[in-house]
């Protein structure tokens, strides 16, 4: 018996595969549902934008806060 169907984001067509029809290289995935992998992109960038928020955090630790701005602002 067949698992529940599994989609892929083709990052080289844009287009939304059912199953892995093309190399691992070329696929985000795999994803619950077809609208889930349509927004694959939308999903991965705010996720980086979040990584690159929380890395810079990271990177400023004990820095002391610029002048006239709170470490709460930071």
């Amino acid at each position: 018996m067949a698992g529940p169907a599994e989609f892929y984001y083709n990052l080289t067509n844009g287009t939304v595969e059912e199953g892995r029809q093309s190399h691992g290289s070329e696929l985000m995935g795999p994803y619950a549902s077809r609208e889930e992998a349509q927004r694959a992109l939308d999903k991965a960038a705010a996720r980086n934008e979040k990584w690159e928020d929380e890395d810079e955090k990271w990177e400023d630790w004990g820095e002391p806060p610029a002048e006239g701005v709170s470490p709460e602002a930071r």
